[in-house]
């Protein structure tokens, strides 16, 4: 597998504009987009942002913004400050499911229970592609679910907060986002693999791709580099986010992670290696329901569409934290914005910033 280069410090940017590279042909590109980023940072009360751009298997553009704690005046650290990635958990889980698929353990035609022998059957059969594509009707949250402060001690009993519940519709009619198919999701990586979801992650997916500032959000442990978590009140005004236990949905939301893991992990999905040519492109080709209409979602993946520039990748929205993350593979490029404020919009920036990228790696040639 071909190794992601990371430029030295001098390209490196840290706090603010502290950093930009003198040399580099993206400079100006680098330099509005810096503005963009810290322009939302401050008009949207933003305690901290880092983003990062890969070209060609380089990082061109890594910079952090703003704080990583306020009250401690920590600063964020480029490539190396830990947020809560939200749904960008998704794509990470389905490449540990895609391990499965290429060793012949799991087959995303078969009926969950086919590996999941103790999740209810429900009125119509469900497939685990379907539930890997949001067609399978399972629900997503509801009321106050996405703030939840329960400690599951394991994937099974996470379960038990929709198990019992009834199919939203026939599975393939209908496209309905839910993060909780991806915690049956990782029942069947836990009962086709014989290891705990966490644990085979790690061996298959982190460990591998040297991702190591990426892991579960647990409280209850000590994580170097982890940012504090915000929201604004009211009044506009910057507090703590609330305190959420996350262990309800480690697969479908539940991890942290770093610009630099994130785009190593982008570079692992550019071609075929990591997994295999047949899965890569199931996982981020768009599903399609029974009338024939296209989702926009593969199995982890959502398609993306840039001017004309397609690829894949998915957004991640937290307690504390707002996640953007886009692979386009035929330009080589990959941008990872990661926030620790809960009320974050980067609306139309990231298109701008591709097209600045993009523009600028277009005059090299």
């Amino acid at each position: 597998m071909n190794k992601l280069l990371i430029l030295p410090a001098a390209i490196l940017c840290g706090f603010l504009f502290g950093c930009q590279p003198q040399e580099s042909p993206y400079q100006q590109a680098i330099a509005e987009s810096a503005r963009l980023i810290d322009s939302i940072r401050v008009n949207q009360k933003i305690p901290g942002i880092d983003a990062a751009i890969a070209i060609d298997r380089k990082i061109v553009w890594s910079q952090g913004f703003g704080f990583a704690d306020l009250e401690l005046q920590v600063p964020v650290k480029a490539g190396e400050t830990k947020f809560r990635i939200g749904s960008v958990s998704k794509p990470l889980s389905s490449a540990a499911l895609g391990k499965l698929v290429d060793e012949g353990k799991v087959n995303l035609q078969e009926e969950v229970q086919t590996y999941v022998t103790y999740f209810p059957k429900k009125e119509f059969p469900i497939t685990v592609k379907q539930i890997a594509g949001h067609i399978a009707g399972i629900r997503h949250y509801r009321g106050n679910e996405f703030n939840l402060d329960k400690r599951y001690n394991s994937v099974r009993q996470s379960l038990e907060i929709f198990d019992k519940d009834s199919l939203l519709f026939e599975p393939g009619s209908q496209y309905s986002y839910s993060s909780y198919g991806f915690n049956l999701l990782s029942a069947v990586v836990e009962e086709a693999s014989h290891k705990q979801f966490l644990g085979y992650i790690q061996q298959v997916v982190f460990d591998p791709l040297q991702m190591t500032g990426t892991c579960a959000d647990k409280n209850d442990s000590i994580i170097l580099n982890r940012t504090s978590f915000y929201d604004l009140d009211s009044l506009g005004n910057v507090i703590n986010a609330a305190h959420v236990d996350n262990s309800y949905k480690w697969a479908g939301g539940g991890f942290i992670s770093t610009t630099t893991d994130l785009i190593k992990f982008g570079e692992a999905h550019m071609s075929p290696g990591f997994l295999s040519a047949e899965t890569l492109k199931e996982f981020t080709t768009s599903q399609v329901l029974n009338n024939g209409d296209s989702t926009g979602y593969g199995v982890g993946w959502g398609r993306i569409e840039t001017n004309g520039v397609r690829g894949f990748g998915h957004t991640g929205g937290s307690v504390g934290g707002i996640t953007a993350f886009r692979i386009y593979p035929t330009e080589g490029l990959i941008l990872v914005f990661l926030s620790n404020s809960s009320i974050t919009k980067y609306g139309t920036v990231g298109d701008r910033i591709v097209n600045l990228f993009l523009t600028a790696k277009g005059k090299q040639k």
